[in-house]
């Protein structure tokens, strides 16, 4: 694969976000009317603009200080802070990445101090209230949940300062509303128990949670194991976004064309720890996102000690099967370039904020003969592989 450019425990509870209810979904009661404003009127800020996009959401433009991260009683009263130095490149071989939201289609842009957030609607609610029986999870299989299936490169046993790897965008099937399918990184610190604190970014595609089978950049974090704290995108007071330009949660409308060379996409993330104020920052592409604040985490105050890149899936087993969902382009590794998913450039952050090559990954498929992987070394040192399959076929029954 082709290197590409280099981007130049406090528990604190949330407001009332969708990750409660996706968790209580199993035993609670459906929402009322009034409860359903009351919910939207928290999630929703005062706008200055709105956008329709193409794909039928609506962006907000919401001034910068209004967003839902300034409901937390430690950000409440402040703005959002100047993004700090970037980390440094040990290469810069000239390519980025050509991902386009489909909300900046039409030309229409958010003023400047304000940042675009995707509008939460009533039937989002509804939807995940009666759909959303599982909890958000992440971090391969040391969670325990046997209904995801991982296929994943990582690093371990350094402190890790950050990452940043080039994600092949395309648009799985997902067999049903309960089921998801996704590409991202993981920056993880703590035990695999009840201390876990990582924060996350990639593309997914979640009808439960968006509605619709479309591709959508998205962000994460929890500091508890995925129990009670952290959410998708800015559904809690957590994420602090700066871009005026990105909205997390928003649909990605170049996706890779299955067997043309030629048409393959892909979404460079990058996540660094600013060592000043501890804060994680994000960037796609050559756009500074946002930020997760230092606060928010016990362990990630200080480093990461694992990094993951890779696939999930949701496996329900509908009808006793395994599901169809597809992981990545849904064809296997063994295909390679133009026909099976990857990541590439891959690169992890050190102590003095520069990228590296990532030295010594390991890869791992929970689901070999549902979901591969197949990894390598690129002429110019840095890691790839590709990874995916179709789910349920003959050897995955």
């Amino acid at each position: 694969m082709a290197a590409n450019t280099c981007c130049r425990s406090i528990l604190i509870p949330s407001v009332i976000s969708l990750v409660l209810l996706l968790l209580l979904a199993a035993t609670a009661p459906a929402i009322s009317s009034s409860e359903g404003r009351t919910l939207l009127e928290r999630l929703n800020k005062r706008s200055m603009k709105t956008i329709r996009s193409p794909d039928g959401d609506l962006i907000d433009c919401v001034p910068s200080h209004l967003q839902p991260a300034f409901d937390h009683p430690m950000l409440k009263g402040s703005k959002p802070l100047d993004p700090p130095a970037r980390p440094r490149c040990h290469t810069d071989d000239g390519m980025a990445d050509d991902v386009v939201q489909l909300w900046t289609t039409s030309g229409e842009t958010c003023p400047e101090g304000t940042v675009p957030i995707r509008r939460t609607k009533e039937e989002d609610i509804l939807r995940i209230e009666r759909f959303g029986r599982k909890p958000f999870a992440g971090a391969s299989q040391r969670t325990n949940l046997s209904d995801h299936e991982h296929s994943y490169g990582s690093v371990k046993g350094e402190q890790y300062y950050g990452a940043q790897a080039l994600f092949n965008v395309w648009a799985p099937r997902v067999a049903n509303r309960g089921e998801f399918s996704l590409s991202q990184l993981w920056i993880i610190s703590g035990n695999f128990g009840t201390d876990l604190n990582t924060v996350e970014a990639g593309w997914q595609v979640y009808p439960e949670l968006y509605g619709d089978i479309l591709p959508r950049f998205f962000v994460y974090w929890t500091n508890d194991s995925y129990q009670n704290t952290g959410c998708y995108n800015l559904y809690c007071s957590g994420f602090v976004q700066t871009s005026s330009s990105v909205a997390v949660g928003a649909v990605i409308t170049t996706t890779s064309t299955y067997n043309d060379t030629n048409l393959q996409h892909a979404i460079r993330i990058t996540v660094w720890k600013d060592q000043k104020t501890g804060n994680w920052w994000l960037q796609q592409g050559s756009t500074v996102v946002g930020y997760w604040p230092r606060f928010l985490f016990s362990n990630l105050a200080i480093s990461a000690t694992i990094v993951e890149f890779g696939g999930e899936i949701i496996n329900t087993r509908p009808s006793g099967f395994h599901t169809t969902t597809q992981m990545g382009s849904g064809h296997f590794a063994e295909e390679g370039f133009g026909r099976a998913a990857y990541i590439s450039s891959i690169r992890v952050a050190d102590r003095y904020n520069t990228l590296i090559p990532a030295r010594n990954l390991r890869y791992n498929a929970e689901a070999p003969n549902c979901y591969d992987i197949k990894g390598g070394v690129d002429n110019s040192g840095e890691g790839y592989f590709y990874f995916g399959g179709p789910g349920r076929n003959a050897r995955c029954p």
